[in-house]
């Protein structure tokens, strides 16, 4: 189990990139979702101790993480949005010089790790290739393979399917739910259908707070009822969201398919649309917007 309590970080411009956060998050796949810069990465950053949060607790098990990082980060993988390797380097060379720098000295010892994570990822049949000519695909599943060096209890996932196409993001959510199911995974990202597909819990985080936490069935269930979708004329969308809470606009066929949160029909021509996860992320997001800064601390739960 993984425990955060009241964690906040101020970094030294003044910026507050995280307010309060509190989460229980279980072994298994965590979904923690949230727009671009709305402290995701800075989360992860404390969690994965390459940050120290300005106040609050962290801990894993019997672990105090900010009192004993070493001992956290013998047992954590990490797959950070950006990572650098020596382009030049082999995908096994490099596995094995990481795993060199994870504590693994014994040479034989390696050579095993490094050939079982080169197959679990799919990458056995190019572990002699230059790691410069990998495609992003293969560079995320390469990322997985090294954050997976000396089977970690925790593994931390920052955005690891943006620009990635869908067959690739598809193989590489595959291998995330197959390595999710003993150990404690968060999976960091904007986009919604990674923890629909993969995540059993989930947060939303947005300007450095959790405004909901729980289930995607029990979130989505709250919604029933309350989604209504209408097509319009491109030129009438301004005058719908002054009139109704417009979560979502499409264009569709060039008229604008709109999705509104309604706890009764907004009038002619709306339909009732079945709610999926997209809208309790827009829905979240368009009610902590409309309530402002002050107001949108705590974070509305589902057990």
């Amino acid at each position: 189990m993984l425990s955060i309590s009241q964690l906040t970080h101020t970094y030294p411009n003044g910026v507050r990139a995280l307010d309060d956060v509190s989460l229980e998050i279980p072994a298994g796949m965590f979904g923690l979702l949230g727009p671009n810069g709305a402290g995701k990465s800075s989360l992860m950053r404390c969690l994965a101790t390459l940050q120290v949060p300005s106040a609050g607790a962290i801990r894993f098990g019997d672990i105090d993480v900010l009192a004993r990082p070493d001992a956290l980060r013998a047992t954590l993988g990490y797959l950070p949005q950006d990572f650098g390797v020596y382009p030049r380097v082999s995908a096994a060379d490099m596995l094995d010089h990481l795993a060199v720098l994870k504590g693994i000295a014994s040479r034989g010892e390696r050579r095993d790790t490094v050939e079982a994570l080169l197959r679990q990822v799919n990458l056995w049949d190019v572990r002699k290739a230059a790691i410069a000519g990998f495609s992003g695909g293969m560079r995320q599943r390469f990322g997985i393979a090294q954050a997976l060096i000396g089977n970690p209890k925790l593994i931390i996932v920052d955005e690891p399917t943006a620009g990635l196409d869908p067959e690739e993001r598809n193989r590489f959510n595959n291998l995330l739910a197959e390595i999710g199911e003993s150990v404690v995974v968060i999976l960091s990202t904007h986009i919604v259908d990674d923890v629909t597909d993969l995540c059993p819990r989930m947060a939303i985080l947005v300007s450095g707070r959790i405004v909901l936490a729980g289930t995607p069935t029990e979130l989505i269930a709250a919604l029933q009822g309350h989604i209504w979708q209408a097509s319009i004329d491109r030129q009438e969308v301004d005058a719908a969201k002054a009139r109704h809470e417009v979560i979502a606009t499409r264009l569709r066929g060039g008229r604008t398919v709109i999705r509104v949160l309604a706890a009764a029909s907004p009038g002619v021509g709306f339909a009732p649309a079945e709610p999926g996860l997209e809208d309790v992320y827009f829905a979240t997001l368009y009610r902590h917007r409309a309530a402002g800064p002050a107001t949108g601390a705590s974070a509305e739960k589902v057990a």
